[in-house]
């Protein structure tokens, strides 16, 4: 996996299209003129969080025993679901219930932007390939920066697409998330099936 498919994967789950809803409800009480910088600075502790672990990651999944195969196939079952539920939408959203009682790191930080799917995906990326860690850094910084702009535009852009345009978009990213997910899930199969004594 090269950087542009790095960005575009983590872009994908971080879904700022699919958080547009969720921005608008929960900003729909700030000052106008605040919300780009609440949004700004929603996105960078996500940043913060995604980094941290990135780079603490590896030492977390020692302390837990777990291995890069097995984190490779939840990365992929959990992308699947996410996947799925960008594709066939609930009425609770991707997330489930949002808890919207305030808009200082929950929920837009944690968990609409750095949620489970996230954090997963930046462990999984580091762990299959810790030497290129810089370029995942990059990734991950191309990705929230994407996402950023996307959700401080997210009143004029709902308002341009409509309703039904807005889930026509997070349906064709749910698409191309599901065909990730699905590489993932095998990738990791066969590393498990090639680790099978002989």
């Amino acid at each position: 996996m090269d950087i542009v498919s790095a960005t575009i994967l983590l872009f994908l789950v971080m879904d700022p299209f699919g958080n547009m809803p969720l921005v608008i409800s929960v900003l729909k009480n700030v000052d106008p003129e605040a919300r780009t910088r609440v949004v700004l600075r929603e996105c960078a502790i996500a940043y913060g969080v995604l980094l941290a672990f990135m780079f603490g990651g590896h030492q977390f999944m020692l302390l837990l025993r777990l291995s890069d195969t097995a984190l490779g196939i939840a990365g992929g079952l959990i992308l699947f679901l996410i996947a799925l539920r960008m594709v066939f939408p609930h009425a609770e959203g991707i997330f489930g219930e949002s808890g919207e009682t305030g808009t200082f790191i929950v929920p837009l930080a944690i968990p609409a932007i750095a949620g489970p799917s996230a954090l997963a995906t930046v462990l999984l990326l580091v762990s299959r390939d810790p030497q290129r860690v810089f370029d995942w850094v990059a990734a991950l910084s191309l990705a929230t920066f994407a996402s950023a702009v996307v959700m401080v535009s997210a009143q004029p852009i709902s308002g341009w697409l409509g309703r039904r345009g807005m889930i026509a978009m997070e349906r064709l990213m749910g698409l191309v998330l599901t065909a990730i997910a699905v590489e993932m899930l095998l990738a990791g199969i066969e590393r498990f099936i090639v680790q099978l004594p002989r």
